[in-house]
């Protein structure tokens, strides 16, 4: 079996390279990788690879800092040949990004088999590009794969039942990948080893390019950073705004953006998760932290029925009053909602089997 996988961002390759250590212990499983470059990142290169022990890409396409419509365009048209070329079995795509819409496109007009990781997710905004894309993709796909129960609701709510494709809840592909990188977390070198602090993110467009909304969330955390330490990798969208509108930040203490080894080494000592990331807002619970929300609405909606989750939006003052809420204390993090940490292995038996 040959499995062709697209990826564009740095997520994505962390969630692609858990399945592929599953796969390259396999030799009837044979794997292509395609890097689109959507998300440029300094932090790719080989070290990155490296580090997380994430086979490097087949191709690199090199298509970033496109608008939407010209980006998911000229990958179409580039990931065309490659497939034309390497006549995969399946054509394997992750979560929300145009890469993942690129993909599902291509491989849907040549007649080859999709299948999507992280299916069945659904903020229902559909002013998200993200909502958009996992929509179509899930709709193009033969197979999906849920990460939870939730997942599988939504696409029973919008029909899929009645349309040719099997829906399997194989658990999250992060909470697999959470476990293995955990052993190898490193800590930043800046930070003592015993620290007490509010780690927080901010880096979606939403939030970054409304400067009401931006201002709004800095002014918070600035606040809460006089008697809590807040510490911020600071996202490159995000520092060039706060530059230009002079914002005032003086308590929060911003950092260089870290590996994803540095991030679970953050999550595994912070107190409290501030993010307005999807993915981060899982990794929280894995590391048994609350997370406060800085969005209207999650795709991970189980985190907020569990009480481990709350949604402020950008209101500062919300934020603020979320800080001193009691559900911050509590260890409600031993009900399984990303699954039992075998994803990989639920995803290849079901592509060979079907």
């Amino acid at each position: 079996m040959k499995i062709l996988t697209i990826v564009g961002a740095r997520p994505q390759f962390i969630k692609a390279g858990t399945l592929s250590r599953y796969i390259s212990n396999l030799s009837d499983v044979s794997e292509i990788i395609v890097h689109t470059g959507q998300h440029y990142d300094n932090n790719m290169s080989e070290v990155f690879f490296e580090e997380l022990k994430i086979p490097k890409p087949n191709y690199q396409l090199n298509i970033g800092g496109l608008s939407h419509g010209a980006m998911t365009g000229r990958m179409i048209e580039s990931l065309e040949e490659i497939v034309i070329k390497e006549k995969p079995d399946w054509l394997l795509v992750y979560g929300d990004t145009n890469s993942t819409l690129a993909g599902a496109i291509v491989a849907s007009k040549l007649k080859v088999k999709i299948a999507h990781v992280e299916a069945g997710l659904r903020s229902y905004n559909m002013d998200m590009p993200e909502e958009i894309n996992r929509i179509i993709s899930d709709r193009l796909s033969k197979i999906l794969f849920c990460p939870t129960q939730n997942a599988i609701d939504n696409l029973n709510r919008e029909g899929f039942q009645n349309f040719d494709v099997k829906i399997i809840n194989v658990g999250d592909i992060m909470y697999e990948g959470a476990l293995f990188y955990y052993n190898y977390m490193e800590k930043p070198f800046f930070l003592e080893e015993k620290a007490d602090f509010v780690l927080a993110t901010i880096h979606r467009e939403e939030n970054t390019d409304n400067s009401e909304r931006l201002e709004s969330i800095l002014k918070a955390l600035n606040e809460i950073a006089k008697s809590k330490r807040v510490i911020v990798p600071l996202h490159p969208r995000t520092k060039k705004k706060i530059q230009e509108l002079k914002l005032k930040t003086n308590s929060i203490e911003f950092i260089d953006p870290v590996s994803y080894l540095n991030i679970i080494w953050l999550l595994q000592h912070c107190k409290l998760v501030i993010t307005d990331s999807g993915g981060l807002q899982k990794e929280a619970y894995f590391f048994k932290k609350a997370c406060i929300t800085l969005r209207e609405e999650t795709e991970w909606t189980e985190l907020i029925k569990h009480n481990v989750n709350i949604l402020v939006g950008s209101n500062g003052d919300k934020l603020k009053e979320a800080i001193q809420l009691k559900w911050l204390d509590i260890k409600s993090f031993d009900i399984n909602l990303y699954g039992d940490g075998k994803t990989s292995s639920k995803i290849i038996n079901a592509l060979q089997n079907l």
